[in-house]
């Protein structure tokens, strides 16, 4: 095992040393096979739905070549739209497992969502084939119907706002950030300066970004604590009220303690935009379906919040960089954008300049829409989008949840039931109740492991083994011993001994080996202990 320099580690990005902690554990002491319980990728993966993009993009090559035929049928042609909607009907065989998904998505769109057939199978085939440029570029006019229904029956919770939500698909959620970041800044939304309340413990850019020297934002740390459930004090949403705090950000369910804003957090935030109404919040709630009855802050406060949302935890699709944006039409963002232009000529002009190249009415553009120009530094602006077969499978994956709207979609049920034994199993194999709250997501579950020390083993050992050793040098040890990886929490702003486990990318047995090669280091620990 090479030896690391604790100190350096603990300046460094967790997601970087425990890259370090991977490469130790493939050549661990022990000779273990490793088990890297660190990264959040699923072992899973959604086939219906890429079972039937793979279905479509056949039926459509099939479509091009009716137009063009060359190159002994290596070169076809474009697809035309009247009447595709009847013959792609005639192309599935309603026996067929994947054919039967896309007819029943077809009466779903038509019957309950009114979509007209030949546009829909026109936009679908043809973002399938990928020929053309994404037109609009904020988002194909279909599947953002369809991204705006998935979002309101997985994530609002009986709210109705699928009609007055602009929708940007992005390259996954870190596309989303990244975007987000810059446009806030770029439309004088934060400025150098600004105070921006951040809920930790969170994801680690969430944290890192801001304080980059072209940012330079305030950071307020209003954080969770584990001993209200992982839920915001009162004390906590009473700091936002403070109109200096010009924005709040928070993963919900959060990322690395794995829960969901509970009701009384939720009305929380109604109290908070009552009080600060110019505050803007950013939530990103990639693991909101793994929360049985899960709500998001943009459905209680729609007007202030900028949803962030990813398909690739819950449908095994990290790979693919499916992520979006979501507005609603009537918000913050744009009111001050307005009250910036209104109030600093200066501001106004630099306005008019930069997007007088791609809109007529420039002060006129909405705050989502300047996202996507600025995504491609304005002058690409035509050719901005997320690719057009990435946006068409980010519609499937929707669909395979829509059409069992109003009852449990067997796909996301399963998901949940996954991560439900794996979490199970990792603490029975510690010999510790796991945690059953309501607002539980069980993507992930934290520890402490000076706590845990205590709990096995008493105070005094707990005392010994926190005054003499880094909760860095142990989970180093982990990893070089025993050939486990997990994940620091203290990068993302827990208090230090917390380590964060995926229970999303092993086995339900590797959990069992997890657990038993945590207490068998800690034991060791133990035993020096006793030796002293």
């Amino acid at each position: 095992m090479e030896s690391l320099d604790i100190e350096q580690l603990k300046g460094m990005s967790n997601f970087e040393v425990a890259a370090l902690f991977l490469e130790n554990s493939e050549k661990n002491t022990m000779h273990n096979t490793p088990i890297n319980v660190g990264r959040g990728n699923p072992n899973w993966i959604n086939t219906r739905a890429r079972l039937a993009f793979n279905k479509i993009a056949e039926f459509g090559i099939g479509e091009s070549a009716k137009t063009i035929d060359e190159a002994d049928g290596d070169m076809a042609g474009y697809v035309e739209k009247e009447g595709i909607a009847q013959r792609l009907h005639d192309y599935l065989d309603a026996n067929d497992k994947t054919d039967k998904f896309i007819l029943d998505f077809l009466a779903y769109t038509e019957n309950n969502m009114h979509l007209n057939q030949d546009d829909l199978v026109h936009e679908f085939v043809d973002g399938a084939i990928g020929n053309h440029y994404p037109v609009p570029s904020r988002s194909l006019v279909n599947v953002e119907k369809i991204l705006n229904k998935y979002l309101e029956v997985s994530l609002y919770n009986g709210e109705k706002l699928a009609d007055h939500t602009n929708v940007f698909p992005t390259e996954g959620g870190t596309a989303a950030m990244v975007y987000l970041f810059n446009e806030l800044k770029i439309s004088h939304i934060l400025e150098a300066g600004d105070t921006i309340a951040i809920n930790t413990p969170i994801f680690t850019p969430y944290l890192q970004i801001p304080e980059l020297s072209e940012f330079k934002l305030k950071e307020l740390d209003v954080s969770s604590v584990e001993d209200n459930n992982w839920q915001m004090l009162d004390a906590k949403f009473e700091e936002l009220k403070d109109p200096s705090v010009k924005a709040f950000f928070v993963v919900n369910p959060t990322n690395p303690t794995s829960r969901a804003f509970s009701q009384h957090a939720l009305d929380k935030i109604k109290e908070v935009v009552a009080a600060n109404p110019e505050i803007i919040i950013i939530t990103d709630d990639v693991y909101g379906t793994f929360v049985n009855n899960f709500q998001t802050i943009y459905s209680v406060a729609p007007k202030n919040t900028l949803l962030v949302y990813s398909y690739s935890k819950l449908y095994g699709a990290t790979g693919h960089r499916l992520g979006l944006i979501a507005a609603h039409e009537d918000n913050v963002f744009d009111e001050i954008i307005a009250k910036r232009t209104a109030e600093n000529a200066a501001i106004k002009e630099e306005f008019e300049k930069r997007y007088s190249l791609v809109v007529a009415n420039p002060l006129d553009m909405k705050f989502i829409d300047r996202t996507v120009a600025d995504s491609r530094e304005i002058g690409l602006y035509h050719t901005a989008g997320l690719s057009t077969p990435q946006q068409v499978l980010m519609a499937l994956f929707s669909l395979t949840n829509l059409i069992h709207e109003g009852e449990k979609d067997p796909y996301i049920e399963a998901s949940k039931k996954v991560v439900d034994v794996r979490y199970n199993t990792f603490w029975k194999s510690m010999g510790i109740e796991g945690d059953h709250s309501a607002e539980k997501a069980e993507y992930y579950t934290v520890f402490n492991i000076y706590e845990l020390a205590e709990k096995k083993y008493g105070k005094n050992f707990r005392d010994y083994f926190e005054n003499n050793f880094s909760y860095l040098e142990f989970e180093g040890e982990l990893a070089g011993k025993y050939g486990v990886v997990a994940m620091d929490g203290a990068g993302m702003g827990t208090e230090e001994g917390y380590l964060r486990v995926s229970l999303a990318n092993q086995p339900a047995e590797n959990y069992t080996i997890t657990g038993k090669r945590i207490a068998e280091l800690l034991a060791e620990y133990y035993d020096k202990f006793q030796q002293k």
